[in-house]
């Protein structure tokens, strides 16, 4: 190899030893430049006074992490509630960021409340709120309570013991006196007579009465599917909670998969009325509400024209006690 194409090829060599320096200069310089910007940036949405899952779920969309530190608190209703927030909302802050959680772990009871006044069964729903995730009960309710009639609404405290302020040490066991309402109370009747099922379940809603149904077929000049005789008579003077007979028409056609029928199951006698809601859960989903009424016991009983495959649910107070499917009637 001659002297020029020795130093042709070192010239090369040369070059290229420059072209792989500058290349890695620029991948080094853009790998900083990467870091340097770090996260995309966020904006810090207010979670105060959401339950603490809906809080969550609110980080996780913006990608940042919670940091939980639990609080006592004046108050059991604000349990599970977020009470403060670091960074505040609005701060822009890097994805990934923790954001501190102040979160309400209730009221940690060391007296007793003053409950008079109060509805019983608020207070029989705060206090296992209060102790659902501890061991033994501090504050337990004596039953049965003891029922008086009061000028106070149905369900009223009127008494209790011990007294309010009381300092607990030991479990206590809370003893108390609860309205039964006014005695004697003295209501007119709705008129129900003329009524479709669906109108009269609404009017019995709003009305203090007791309610039985009874189904026959339409007679001649009847309209189907509607309430043609009360007893006692629209309008007359009688007890609250005063049974009150009704016949309904039974429908003259169903459509294809429909079914008409009359739900009934024995609820025990109460003090005093409490909220009962019957809802059907149709086969699309929707969830409709049939009947919603003050109830003392009996025999529960409410015709109903739904799809085949419904769920008739039965609540009380909020709470479910039963539920049954609606089937196709048998033909014999």
């Amino acid at each position: 190899m001659s002297t020029a194409e020795k130093k042709s090829n070192f010239g090369f060599f040369i070059l290229m030893a420059i072209c792989l320096i500058l290349l890695t200069g620029v991948i080094a310089l853009t790998v900083f430049f990467v870091t340097m910007q770090g996260e995309e940036e966020t904006m810090v949405p207010d979670v105060r006074g959401k339950i603490l899952t809906d809080a969550l779920l609110e980080l996780q969309v913006k990608e940042l992490y919670p940091r939980i530190q639990l609080r006592y608190t004046q108050s059991s209703a604000d349990k599970g509630l977020i009470l403060e927030q670091d960074p505040q909302a609005g701060a822009i802050v890097k994805a990934g960021r923790r954001i501190s959680l102040v979160v309400s772990q209730g009221m940690i009871m060391n007296m007793v409340e003053n409950y008079k006044g109060r509805n019983i069964d608020e207070v029989r729903i705060d206090l296992q709120a209060l102790f659902s995730s501890s061991g033994v009960p501090l504050l337990t309710l004596k039953e049965p309570f003891i029922y008086e009639y009061a000028n106070e609404s149905a369900g009223t405290i009127l008494q209790q013991k011990p007294e309010a302020g009381t300092s607990i040490s030991d479990p206590l066991v809370l003893e108390l006196v609860v309205s039964r309402g006014p005695e004697n109370t003295i209501i007119r009747l709705p008129t129900l007579t003329g009524l479709s099922l669906e109108a009269a379940l609404e009017e019995i809603g709003h009305s203090q009465i007791n309610f039985n149904f009874i189904v026959r077929e339409a007679g001649d000049n009847e309209i189907p599917e509607t309430v043609v005789v009360q007893s006692p008579e629209a309008q007359s003077l009688v007890p609250a909670n005063t049974l009150v007979n009704l016949t309904l028409t039974a429908p003259m056609y169903l459509s294809a998969g429909d079914v008409f029928g009359v739900f009934s199951y024995p609820i025990t006698r109460n003090p005093y009325p409490l909220m009962t809601r019957l809802e059907a859960l149709l086969p699309s989903g929707e969830r409709r509400r049939l009947i919603n009424v003050p109830y003392l016991g009996g025999e529960f009983a409410v015709p109903y024209r739904l799809p085949i495959g419904s769920v008739l649910i039965l609540s009380m107070l909020d709470r479910e006690i039963h539920r049954e499917t609606v089937v196709a009637l048998r033909r014999d």
